[in-house]
C-alpha cells in the first residue's frame, strides 16, 4: 500500500488557524462505517449517538507550553527550542533552531535570565540534550516565558494558551493536544453522565512526532515515532466491563485508540499498565479493543489518515474526505470532528 493512496486536495484556507467560539458548535460529520452512510451534524450532536453503557475513553494528557525563544549566551544570536520529551530531572530532549549552531558545550539563555540551559549532546535524530539551570519552580517558569507549541499549519497567533487543551486536560507531559478532545464541555459531560455512557481516562503524551510526514512510499516500511502512556486499574475495568456487557467502546481521538490497541488482548480487554508504543495502525490491521471513534479531519498521506481508514474503510474515508472538503468543513486542530461508528 502506497503513501500516495491516503492523499487528497486541500484547499488551504479550509486549514482552521483560530478555534470557533464555542467548543461544541464545530460541525461533527458521522460515518456508519457498516453502512457506509454519512451524515452532517453539530458536535453537540454526539449526545444522539452514544448509547447507555457505551465506554467513551478519552485522553487526559496536558500540553506544556513547550516553545521558547532565547539567545545564545556569547553572542546573543537568536535561538528557539522546543520541548519534546524530559528524560530525567532537568534534562530533556529538544528540537532546536539553527541546528548547525548548537553544539554540546553551547549554553542558551531564557526569559532574561529566568531559564538558562546547556547543551549536552547531540542526539542521532538531530535533536539535543540538555539541561536547564534556574531558580524556583521549573513549571511556573515555563508558564510564564513558553509559548503553546501549535502545528506547523496554524500561522495565527494564539490568544488564549486554554483553547490548545482539554477541559479534562489533568497530567503534563505533551508537546502537542490531543484535539479530538477540545470539542467537549462541562455541558456536554454532564449530559453524557447522565445518559449512562461511562467515562474512562487513559494518559499518553503526544509528541511532536504526531506530525511528521509519513517518508517512505510504501507504508509497511514506516518506522513510528515511539509516545509514553499509561492506564489506571479503574479506568481500565470501565473498559472491560463496556466489552463484558456488549457495549462500544468509543476512543475520543487516536492518541486514545493507539494506547487501547497497544494495550489489549485478543479479546479487548486492557489492564492498569504503563510503557511506551509505537504502533501504527493502517489498512489490515484487526481493532481488539476499539468500536468507535471521535476524531479530527488529518493531514493528506499522514498515519492518523491511515488509522481512520483502517477502521472505516480507505475508500470510504477517502469518499467522507472528498465531501468534507465540498462542504467546507474546517481542517485539522483547530477544525471539526467526525465520528465513525
Amino acid at each position: 500500500m502506497k503513501v500516495s493512496d491516503f492523499n487528497y486536495e486541500l484547499p488551504k484556507e479550509l486549514i482552521a488557524q483560530v478555534p470557533i467560539k464555542n467548543r461544541d458548535e464545530s460541525r461533527l460529520m458521522i460515518l456508519d462505517k457498516n453502512l457506509k452512510t454519512i451524515e452532517h451534524k453539530v458536535f453537540k450532536d454526539i449526545i444522539d449517538y452514544l448509547k447507555p453503557g457505551d465506554c467513551l475513553v478519552r485522553n487526559n494528557t496536558k500540553v506544556i507550553p513547550a516553545r521558547l525563544y532565547g539567545v545564545k549566551e556569547t553572542t546573543g544570536a537568536n535561538v528557539e527550542f522546543l520541548l519534546l520529551k524530559r528524560i530525567e530531572a532537568d534534562i530533556w530532549e529538544v528540537m532546536v533552531r539553527p541546528g548547525k549552531k548548537l553544539m554540546p558545550g553551547t549554553k542558551v539563555i531564557f526569559g532574561n535570565g529566568l531559564l538558562k540551559a546547556e547543551i549536552i549532546e547531540k542526539l542521532e535524530s538531530g535533536n539535543r540534550k540538555i539541561k536547564f539551570e534556574y531558580n524556583g519552580i521549573f513549571n511556573e517558569i515555563l508558564n510564564e516565558i513558553g509559548l503553546m507549541p501549535l502545528p506547523p499549519y496554524i500561522h495565527e497567533k494564539l490568544k488564549d494558551k486554554d483553547r490548545y487543551q482539554t477541559i479534562y486536560a489533568k497530567y503534563e507531559g505533551s508537546a502537542a493536544a490531543p484535539t479530538a478532545g477540545l470539542h467537549f464541555t462541562e455541558e456536554l459531560f454532564k449530559k453524557i453522565e447522565k445518559k449512562g455512557i461511562e467515562v474512562a481516562n487513559v494518559t499518553l503524551h503526544v509528541g511532536i512526532g504526531t506530525f511528521r510526514p509519513v517518508k517512505v512510499e510504501n507504508i509497511e516500511e514506516h518506522s513510528m515515532h515511539s509516545e509514553y502512556f499509561y492506564i489506571k486499574k479503574e479506568d481500565a475495568e470501565k473498559i472491560n466491563k463496556a466489552k463484558k456487557e456488549g457495549h462500544r467502546v468509543i476512543a475520543v481521538g487516536t492518541t486514545s485508540c493507539r494506547v487501547l490497541e497497544s494495550i489489549a488482548d485478543q479479546n479487548g480487554f486492557v489492564e492498569e499498565t504503563q510503557g511506551n508504543t509505537s504502533i501504527f495502525i493502517y489498512p489490515g490491521y484487526k481493532f481488539k479493543c476499539l468500536d468507535a471513534l471521535i476524531t479530527n479531519f488529518h493531514l493528506p498521506e499522514s498515519t492518523l489518515i491511515m488509522l481512520v481508514s483502517a477502521l472505516a474503510g480507505k475508500d470510504f474515508i477517502m469518499e467522507a474526505y472528498k465531501q468534507a472538503v465540498k462542504e467546507r468543513y474546517r481542517f485539522f486542530s483547530f477544525g471539526d470532528a467526525m465520528f465513525i461508528k
